[in-house]
Protein backbone atom coordinates (compact mmCIF):
# COMPACT_ATOMS: atom_id res chain seq x y z
CA UNK A 1 0.00 0.00 0.00
CA UNK A 2 1.29 3.19 -0.81
CA UNK A 3 0.54 6.76 1.16
CA UNK A 4 1.14 10.36 0.86
CA UNK A 5 1.35 12.38 3.99
CA UNK A 6 1.36 16.24 3.64
CA UNK A 7 3.18 18.54 6.10
CA UNK A 8 4.00 21.85 6.42
CA UNK A 9 0.79 23.92 6.78
CA UNK A 10 -0.08 26.39 9.70
CA UNK A 11 -1.31 30.02 10.08
CA UNK A 12 0.57 32.50 8.42
CA UNK A 13 0.01 36.42 7.42
CA UNK A 14 -0.26 38.01 4.30
CA UNK A 15 3.36 38.27 2.84
CA UNK A 16 4.90 35.29 4.65
CA UNK A 17 6.16 31.95 3.44
CA UNK A 18 5.57 28.47 4.06
CA UNK A 19 6.87 25.16 3.12
CA UNK A 20 4.56 22.31 2.39
CA UNK A 21 6.14 19.09 1.69
CA UNK A 22 4.43 15.08 1.09
CA UNK A 23 6.03 12.39 1.52
CA UNK A 24 5.51 8.99 -0.19
CA UNK A 25 6.16 5.56 1.45
CA UNK A 26 5.04 2.46 0.99
CA UNK A 27 5.87 -0.37 -1.84
CA UNK A 28 6.79 2.13 -4.35
CA UNK A 29 8.42 1.05 -7.52
CA UNK A 30 8.97 4.69 -9.21
CA UNK A 31 7.09 7.96 -9.05
CA UNK A 32 5.63 9.84 -12.34
CA UNK A 33 3.80 13.15 -11.95
CA UNK A 34 3.37 14.77 -8.54
CA UNK A 35 1.25 17.51 -8.08
CA UNK A 36 -0.05 19.79 -5.60
CA UNK A 37 -4.23 20.36 -5.72
CA UNK A 38 -5.91 22.78 -3.15
CA UNK A 39 -9.66 23.36 -2.21
CA UNK A 40 -10.59 26.73 -0.60
CA UNK A 41 -14.21 26.63 1.31
CA UNK A 42 -17.16 26.29 -0.66
CA UNK A 43 -15.16 25.46 -3.59
CA UNK A 44 -13.90 22.60 -5.79
CA UNK A 45 -10.40 21.76 -5.24
CA UNK A 46 -8.27 23.02 -8.27
CA UNK A 47 -4.78 21.90 -9.24
CA UNK A 48 -1.91 24.39 -8.31
CA UNK A 49 1.37 23.29 -9.39
CA UNK A 50 2.83 20.21 -10.87
CA UNK A 51 6.45 18.55 -11.73
CA UNK A 52 7.34 15.47 -13.54
CA UNK A 53 9.55 12.60 -12.79
CA UNK A 54 12.07 14.66 -15.48
CA UNK A 55 11.67 18.14 -13.24
CA UNK A 56 9.47 19.70 -15.63
CA UNK A 57 7.58 22.15 -13.86
CA UNK A 58 4.26 23.48 -14.23
CA UNK A 59 1.64 26.22 -12.24
CA UNK A 60 -1.76 27.92 -12.22
CA UNK A 61 -1.15 31.45 -13.50
CA UNK A 62 -2.56 32.89 -9.92
CA UNK A 63 0.66 31.16 -7.87
CA UNK A 64 3.25 31.77 -10.77
CA UNK A 65 6.48 33.75 -9.57
CA UNK A 66 5.26 33.43 -5.71
CA UNK A 67 5.25 29.58 -5.23
CA UNK A 68 7.96 27.11 -6.41
CA UNK A 69 7.70 22.50 -6.38
CA UNK A 70 10.16 20.93 -6.30
CA UNK A 71 11.03 16.67 -5.32
CA UNK A 72 13.77 14.60 -4.30
CA UNK A 73 13.36 11.44 -5.76
CA UNK A 74 15.76 9.76 -3.40
CA UNK A 75 13.73 10.42 -0.47
CA UNK A 76 10.09 9.77 -2.79
CA UNK A 77 9.08 13.95 -1.35
CA UNK A 78 7.67 16.27 -3.14
CA UNK A 79 7.88 20.56 -1.71
CA UNK A 80 6.09 23.48 -2.43
CA UNK A 81 7.41 26.67 -1.17
CA UNK A 82 5.22 29.49 -1.22
CA UNK A 83 5.88 32.81 -1.12
CA UNK A 84 4.26 36.49 -0.88
CA UNK A 85 0.97 34.52 0.26
CA UNK A 86 -1.92 35.97 0.03
CA UNK A 87 -5.21 35.75 2.15
CA UNK A 88 -6.63 34.32 -1.26
CA UNK A 89 -3.91 31.40 -0.71
CA UNK A 90 -5.79 29.96 1.89
CA UNK A 91 -7.60 26.45 1.64
CA UNK A 92 -6.37 22.71 2.15
CA UNK A 93 -3.56 21.42 0.13
CA UNK A 94 -3.75 18.33 -1.03
CA UNK A 95 -0.66 15.91 -2.82
CA UNK A 96 -1.39 14.10 -5.95
CA UNK A 97 1.04 10.96 -7.45
CA UNK A 98 1.07 8.88 -9.82
CA UNK A 99 2.88 6.08 -8.44
CA UNK A 100 3.79 2.76 -10.08
CA UNK A 101 4.09 -0.49 -7.20
CA UNK A 102 5.83 -3.60 -8.18
CA UNK A 103 2.33 -5.49 -8.37
CA UNK A 104 1.16 -3.43 -11.51
CA UNK A 105 3.61 -1.90 -13.21
CA UNK A 106 4.16 -0.73 -15.51
CA UNK A 107 1.33 1.25 -15.00
CA UNK A 108 1.01 3.70 -12.40
CA UNK A 109 -2.13 4.55 -9.94
CA UNK A 110 -3.19 7.72 -8.53
CA UNK A 111 -3.01 8.35 -4.57
CA UNK A 112 -3.54 11.80 -2.57
CA UNK A 113 -2.47 12.28 0.66
CA UNK A 114 -5.52 14.10 3.44
CA UNK A 115 -4.44 17.61 3.00
CA UNK A 116 -2.59 20.21 5.28
CA UNK A 117 -4.58 23.22 6.66
CA UNK A 118 -2.79 26.62 4.69
CA UNK A 119 -4.56 30.20 6.76
CA UNK A 120 -3.33 33.20 5.74
CA UNK A 121 -4.49 35.96 7.39
CA UNK A 122 -4.84 39.95 6.16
Amino acid sequence: QVQLVESGGGLVQAGGSLRLSCAASGTIFSINDMNWYRQAPGKQRGWVAGITSGGMVNYVDSVKGRFTISRDSAKNTMYLQMNSLKPEDTAVYYCNAAVVVPMYRPFPRDYWGQGTQVTVSS
